[in-house]
């Protein structure tokens, strides 16, 4: 069996993915054959498009975070099949997969493809930092830079559903989205932003989510409290650094741990996501969030997969709020 793919080729601009046919394999044991009904977008693959992600693997590849699909074939000694939900990493942008069995999710079949491709990766992430790492209590202000954002948006809806006052960074233009969330907007480009955050919680914040690092990581440590999490999970301010890869991170992570170490009761820790530490389980009761009604995550674009390069061009210049998906 064929399926359609896009691709990866090498570094550059969104002009140079590629659309190529290729022969999928039958499932193997373990594995099944997925339906692509729905595939995230992430600001990963942007990353991924100019070298800079941590965890790509080498050019050519076929990218994609997470999907949804239907199973049409399984292979030896699996029984699965209905509607799935799947976190890949990459090779998600296609019409046909092949995927272990491991760490596939049902997916109910009366909710959105769309909707639940943005909460796989994105929801998962936000989830447990907000109750697995941050363990964010009623009462309590927390800080989400990229509040507009795919994860962003379901860090203010999730720490608000929690009982905490939210306090979400933001571009001007969408600062009335992060209003209409719930959530005080402010600038983070705004120069006396600690000043600002702390009109609001004079005492700093109990959890700072950062997912851009770079120079801005001072100042997600300053607004914290005593008692305070900083959680550092992307690194989207380094998108135009040159040298290895990796440094962004390892500085990161460096900071986090030197700060940790001072004597003032706060804390750092960088987050990122996997398929252990209750990845199945976190990914359940999302998708059972989503359909009890009690979280919405927001759907910026629904595009043909053939136009991945106006995706990736839309997020490179951070013109939505919310998630982007491709329908194959």
């Amino acid at each position: 069996m064929k399926t359609t793919q896009v691709v990866m080729p090498h570094a550059g601009g969104p002009e140079v993915l590629e659309i190529a046919e290729r022969d999928l394999p039958e499932p193997g044991p373990g594995q099944v054959r997925l339906k692509v009904e729905a595939t995230g977008v992430a600001f990963a693959e942007v990353q991924m498009l100019r070298g800079r992600y941590y965890a790509q693997p080498k050019f050519p590849f076929v990218p994609g975070y997470d999907l949804v699909g239907e199973v049409e074939a399984a292979g030896p000694g699996v029984t699965l099949d209905g509607r799935v939900a799947a976190m890949t990493r990459t090779g998600a942008w296609s019409e046909r997969v092949v995927l272990p069995a491991a760490h596939l999710v049902p997916v109910p079949e009366d909710l959105d493809a769309a909707e639940v491709v943005a909460l796989i990766t994105n929801g998962v992430t936000a989830y447990q930092m907000i109750h697995r790492v941050a363990k964010v209590a009623e009462g309590q202000t927390v800080l989400v830079h990229g509040a507009a954002g795919g994860v962003g948006t379901l860090l203010v809806r999730l720490a608000l559903r929690a009982g905490a006052r939210v306090i979400g960074t933001a571009s001007p233009g969408k600062h009335d989205k992060v209003r209409e969330m719930g959530a005080i907007p402010l600038d983070y480009r705004d120069p006396l932003l600690v000043e600002r955050v702390r009109q609001h919680a004079p005492g700093g914040v109990a959890a700072v989510f950062d997912h851009a690092a770079g120079p801005g990581l001072k100042r997600s440590w300053a607004a914290l409290g005593r008692g305070g999490i900083l959680i550092v999970y992307g690194s989207a301010a380094t998108l135009d650094d040159k040298g290895w890869r990796m440094m962004p991170f390892v500085s990161a992570m460096g900071r986090l741990i030197w700060w940790s170490l001072l004597p003032n009761g706060r804390r750092g820790r960088f987050y990122s996501i996997n398929h252990k530490n209750h990845f199945d389980e976190d990914l359940a009761t999302v998708i059972d969030l989503l359909r009890k009604g009690e979280l919405q995550p927001q759907v910026a674009a629904r595009l043909p997969l053939a136009e991945a390069p106006e995706a990736l061009r839309m997020l490179d210049d951070r013109a939505v709020v919310g998630k982007i998906v491709l329908k194959p």
